[in-house]
């Protein structure tokens, strides 16, 4: 089968690679009908993970039909279409019983990382009958494709942990992939104000057709004066990082008002600066984390009766095999106007 496969820092290759197999009784093997790239896929192609194996194939976004189940699999069979989780779980560890599922004993974040991922035309997936979720005729397969991973994630990490409720005020650092699902899955809970900054006014453009009351971009001046003209000096109930740099950080921390919340979904790789000594008398709370994926069905749900049009965030198509194409479109999302891009098997 064709594969995107990582050998090192710069280093990917579109190429033949074997064919995945049962290993595990609870395995299942996916014929993958479409797939995506995410921001962690350029992180590792860049070099941020050094820890991964080289010869691994990455991606942990898709949805597919089902080729073959280990003999453990109760739930999931042969000719269902399924979307695949980001997280693999268990459901036996301790970490699965807190439904902890980002950090399972036994999976987690584990495809296109420790294990072989989705940018391939099969994949293996373990514990299938927890990490696959049957996919409904009546759900678009492309919205479908955001259920991976995108949307799972802005909305657990950003949105619940953020404690967003009925009238809020909301401002949203970054609106890429993540802060515009942090945008889309924010208004299933009714806030008042929707603020998204960012750099881009393409971006800009499709956050106020998606939902975003306001928008702000840094270059037009000083962002938390902005906020403030748009909520009043006390600043906004929720703050959320979806960028993962110190600048967006700091505009969070600045702007959230005493009892609010930032949550932070960003990935960082750099240290920020923490200003406690401002902090600490607002009655903050401030959150961190990595998707648990144990919304996805609610959000299916949710997503299938909206009249938001969430296929705005698919802004580009290309067939499986046009694969690094697709992947010199999204690295340079800016200039070529790229939010998620889809992946269709030829």
């Amino acid at each position: 089968m064709k594969a995107m496969v990582y050998y090192g820092e710069n280093d990917i290759r579109f190429e033949e690679h074997a064919k995945p197999t049962i290993i595990d009784p609870t395995d299942a093997v996916i014929r993958i009908t479409k797939t995506t790239i995410c921001g962690t896929d350029l992180g590792i192609w860049k070099g941020k993970n050094p820890e991964i194996a080289a010869g691994r194939i990455l991606g942990h976004e898709g949805i597919g039909i089902v080729e073959e189940v280990g003999s453990a699999v109760k739930n999931i069979k042969v000719g269902d279409k399924v979307i695949i989780s980001c997280v693999s779980k268990c459901c036996t560890c301790d970490n699965c019983k807190t439904q902890l599922y980002s950090h399972c004993r036994n999976g987690g974040w584990i495809l296109g990382y420790m294990i072989d991922g989705t940018q391939a035309e099969f994949v293996r997936t373990p514990y299938a009958d927890n990490s696959l979720i049957p996919l409904p005729e009546n759900v678009n397969e492309e919205v479908a494709l955001l259920l991976s991973d995108a949307l799972p994630t802005a909305h657990e990490i950003g949105v619940q942990y953020g404690d967003v409720k009925p009238g809020d005020t909301v401002f949203i650092a970054g609106a890429g992939p993540v802060g515009m699902s942090a945008l889309l899955t924010a208004q299933l809970y009714s806030p008042s104000v929707l603020i998204m900054c960012d750099m881009d006014e393409n971006r800009l453009k499709l956050a106020k057709e998606l939902g975003a009351t306001h928008v702000i971009n840094p270059a037009s001046g000083d962002v938390a004066k902005q906020v403030f003209d748009i909520v009043g000096t006390d600043g906004v109930d929720v703050a959320i990082e979806a960028v993962g740099l110190p600048a967006t950080w700091d505009m969070c921390q600045e702007i959230v008002k005493a009892g609010g919340n930032i949550s932070v979904v960003g990935v960082h790789g750099k240290p920020v600066d923490f200003k406690l000594e401002k902090l600490w008398i607002k009655n903050l709370k401030i959150t961190t984390g990595l998707v648990n994926a144990n919304t996805t069905e609610m959000l299916m749900k949710a997503i299938s009766t909206s009249s938001v049009d969430y296929t705005k965030m698919l802004t580009h198509h290309f067939k499986f095999s046009e694969l690094e194409q697709a992947y010199d479109v999204f690295k340079h999302a800016a200039e070529n106007q790229a939010m998620k891009v889809v992946l269709t098997a030829d």
